[in-house]
């Protein structure tokens, strides 16, 4: 019998209103079923939804209605974060007020994302601008500072002399900032900062437990934090050369071994020797100055030009006072790590040695490859970074670099220089303390006010929030809350007097470090209720971009480390399971070459085939557009497809099982309007096979076949139900989806011959049984085709509140094993057979393998020894 085709555009909208009903997602925090906390890293309000909102919210959204399915209490909530620059230059380039801009887009985007059927539980909805969010952030900063894990305190930062105002590092391309194109210069500012560094040690050790985390951004944290045990040694400096009141230079190195290989010492532009010397030395004074008009991140030293200016000043080798190196300025020592100055072993080091090259520097190595002659070895451009034996090094030659540390260290902490060891064995942590401050006003504000009497001063809890105020004004550069007329003037807390506000707001990654917390209970009066965030966190399974691994993540570790402190929660790790989801991609098209390229969107070609060979047409001009590469989906190559069109065409449960089924989640997956199409013919399918067997299904009763073919549907049935549940579990939804194809491959002819009235009564009942598994386990990644279907076949209440279905041991159980075969005691051959074959119908069986039969040559075996279910062994 025919029937009508399945019509997204009706059934989607009635399925989300029919759960928003019956509030289906909303959670209770005081349900007693067993917690599981689901939560996608939550969208930066830009305007509109892409293809990457689509996979990230679908995979958690799967996550979420299965671990519904099997019981738990889940809380999948959903909100905004909402602060950031392009709001505020939104406003300063469309003369708006950033609030409007930004609850513009939530309203726009919340309206597409709810066309996806996600199951949110939009009453936890909240937006990082509110000032009933910020307001407990703004406590939040109060309890830390009282704690000691806030202080403000001078920081070297990027300075946009054109738009005045810090910039992060990776806003300064080139030595100039991004927007504005001015030289960057690095100044001294008074800025608040988050201790993080308190929890250095704390925040490496907690990546051991973090086992549902992918190894890879364990590692990338691990390096971040970057824990090296290193010498702090002092060097003294020859007293002829040396300025007054400077006798010595200390600087800490993780390879003290190398020491001999030494050929210079540098230290940063900013070291109080360096200033010191840079007195009435004009060319100095101008290097330090250009050192100053480059970005501060280790990234720009690491990439820029190694420059440096001899100084004149000479330092003594700790182990030889005759041996004098050169003191250099150089542009890639940084102040704010280890002691601001180090020595240069270039033969070992890639950076001294570019920079050992350019002056014309001593290379001498002082460690031996192995296999290499000591008499011959030399470097070339390449310095030499791995293991191998000390030579060229007195008393260390023939040691391991290791013993070699180990020796330097004993003999310079024993060494007297004035008094004190000449050395210290020390740890340090590449990772730096958290500068909050931004001069920036679409931002939370730093609940701070300062009186010339009393000094800096908390807002007093009972007045917060610290709102901003509505009538922002970027007619002038900078920030504009520092030049507004009346908001920064207030009068001290403490003392009555006039006073000012901290104009300065907070870092926004500050507004997504604890959002996960009070999202646990939004509705409290204080930054979290302590018992539902201990409830809930952590949470279960946290799914988001690999390019959010360290900052906002380890942001996010330090902030509930903090909390803890300040009380506010008791839990030290905030995400037991992390998931990175790979980005969706597309083909590019362009025409055009060089600066004349134009690229062109896919909406406006079609993709022909033409002896075999594929070619983009445009749609209006008819002229062939250049294929190009496949790439990440951008507004500037326009190889974006828009999520409303596919939803529109397709329909949600579409886009949502095509971004689920063409790759592993953790993987890039390739848009393609080819594998759109295949999706949307799967579902038209299943809904096809389903709704033609309705009629015969829906009076039968549900139950798993015995025997011939209504065994056979259940056998497949349940063994799919408890595949696609191990997928589910191990977040492996594709696998899930191609279980899912063959599932639906196997039932279409038993259910072809339900639907015309020819099924038996037991193959109807193990079919209905079997529609039921499929209705239920394809649930998760097709909701609002499942709800129809399970309708269609007269099912009990919703999918989306039913449970998960149980699978028989009996119809999983595998009938044959794969037993390996041995002659003499090496493998030849495999041998299938029933798993109850006894042992005369095993050894029957091995002597007709072809295998066998060759080895024999027609001769009895001496022996057949036969391992149940294991291995058989013939002995010729």
């Amino acid at each position: 019998m025919a029937t009508e085709r399945y019509n997204p555009r009706d059934a989607e909208p009635r399925w989300q209103a029919k759960w928003n009903e019956e509030n289906v997602f909303l959670t209770k925090n005081d349900d007693p079923r067993e917690k599981y906390y689901v939560l996608e890293m939550f969208p930066y309000p830009s305007g509109r939804i892409h293809m990457g909102h689509v996979r990230n919210y679908t995979l958690g959204d799967v996550v979420a209605r299965y671990k519904r399915a099997r019981g738990f209490n889940v809380l999948h909530p959903i909100g905004w974060d909402a602060f950031g620059l392009p709001a505020e230059n939104a406003a300063r380039d469309n003369k708006v007020n950033p609030r409007d801009w930004t609850y513009a887009n939530i309203a726009t985007m919340k309206g597409q994302l709810k066309t996806m059927g996600l199951s949110w539980d939009w009453s936890r909805e909240f937006a990082t601008c509110d000032p009933s969010y910020y307001k407990h952030q703004q406590k939040m900063f109060l309890d830390f500072w009282k704690a000691g894990l806030a202080e403000r305190r001078p920081a070297k930062v990027n300075w946009d002399p054109v738009d005045m105002t810090v910039l992060a590092n990776e806003q300064v391309i080139d030595g100039k900032g991004w927007r504005s194109g001015a030289p960057v210069e690095q100044r001294d500012l008074t800025q608040w900062f988050f201790r993080i560094t308190d929890f250095s040690e704390d925040l490496l050790a907690g990546l051991d437990t973090l086992d549902q985390w992918p190894e890879k951004v364990r590692l990338m944290q691990k390096n971040w934090i970057g824990r090296s045990e290193g010498l702090q040694v002092r060097f003294a400096l020859d007293g002829k050369t040396a300025p007054e009141g400077f006798s010595e230079v200390e600087v800490y190195t993780t390879r003290p071994d190398t020491l001999f290989g030494a050929s210079f010492v540098a230290i940063s532009a900013d070291h109080p020797l360096a200033k010191k010397l840079a007195e009435g030395n004009e060319a100095l004074t101008d290097f330090i100055d250009e050192c100053h008009h480059h970005g501060t991140s280790l990234a720009a030293l690491e990439t820029a030009e190694k420059k440096g200016v001899d100084t004149g000043v000479r330092v003594k080798h700790p182990f030889d006072p005759d041996w004098e190196l050169p003191l250099y300025v150089a542009n890639f020592v940084l102040m704010d790590y280890g002691t601001g100055a180090v020595f240069g072993c270039p033969a070992h080091d890639q950076r001294d040695l570019d920079f050992a090259n350019k002056y014309g520097l001593k290379v001498t190595p002082v460690v031996l490859p192995k296999g290499e002659d000591a008499a011959t070895f030399s470097i070339g451009e390449e310095a030499y970074t791995d293991d191998g034996v000390m030579i060229n090094s007195r008393f260390l030659d023939g040691m391991t670099p290791d013993a070699a540390f180990d020796e330097v260290a004993r003999r310079l902490e024993a060494a007297d220089l004035d008094g004190r060891p000449q050395a210290v064995r020390k740890v340090q942590f590449r990772l730096r303390d958290w500068l909050i401050s931004r001069q920036r006003c679409w931002g939370a504000p730093i609940p701070v006010i300062y009186c010339e009497t009393c000094g800096a001063v908390p807002v007093p809890v009972e007045q917060l929030p610290v709102e901003l105020p509505h009538d922002l004004s970027f007619e002038k550069p900078g920030n504009p809350l520092d030049h507004h007329p009346t908001w920064k003037h207030v009068a001290c807390p403490e003392c009555g007097g006039n006073a000012r506000r901290e104009t300065d707001t907070m870092d926004t990654f500050v507004d997504s470090s604890w959002y996960f917390a009070r999202f646990t209970a939004p509705w409290e009066n204080d930054p979290t209720d302590p018992a539902a965030a201990n409830a809930w966190l952590p949470v279960d399974q946290y799914i988001g971009g690999i390019e959010h691994a360290i900052l906002h993540l380890l942001y996010s570790r330090f902030f509930t480390r903090a909390m803890q402190v300040s009380g506010h929660l008791d839990l030290k790790e905030p995400f037991k399971g992390l998931f990175t989801q790979g980005m969706v991609v597309h083909e590019t098209y362009s025409r055009g070459e060089g600066a004349r390229r134009e690229w062109v969107t896919p909406a406006e070609i079609r993709i022909e085939e033409v002896d075999g060979k594929r070619r983009a047409v445009h749609l209006e001009s008819g002229e062939e557009i250049a294929i190009g590469s496949i790439e990440k989906m951008s507004k500037s190559k326009k190889n974006v497809v828009d999520p409303d069109d596919i939803i529109a065409s397709y329909g949600a449960d579409t886009a949502r099982f095509f971004v689920l089924s063409d790759s592993p989640p953790d993987r890039d997956v390739i848009w393609s309007e080819a594998g759109v199409e295949g999706a949307h013919r799967f579902i038209q399918r299943v809904w096809r096979l389903v709704a033609e067997a309705a009629p015969a299904l829906k009076a039968v009763e549900s139950r798993p076949g015995t025997e011939g073919d209504a065994l056979a549907v259940s056998q497949v049935a349940h063994k799919t139900l408890k595949a696609v549940q191990t997928d589910y579990d191990k977040l492996a939804f594709n696998k899930a989806v191609a279980r899912i194809y063959e599932f639906v491959n196997a039932l279409a002819a038993p259910l072809t011959l339900a639907a015309s009235g020819k099924a038996s009564p037991e193959l109807a009942s193990a079919l209905r049984e079997a529609v039921e598994i499929l209705v239920r386990i394809v649930a998760p990644m097709t909701p609002h085709l499942s709800e129809e279907c399970w309708r269609e076949i007269g099912g009990e209440g919703l999918v989306a509140t039913s449970a998960w279905p149980v699978y028989e041991e009996r119809l999983v159980a595998e009938n044959e094993i794969t037993l390996p075969v041995q002659i003499n005691g090496k493998k030849r051959a495999d041998l299938t057979i029933a798993r109850d074959a006894d042992q005369s119908a095993v050894e029957e069986a091995v002597l007709a393998l072809e295998a066998v039969q060759a080895v024999l040559g027609g001769q009895h075996p001496k022996k057949i020894i036969v391992v149940p279910q294991r291995i058989v062994n013939v002995v010729v």
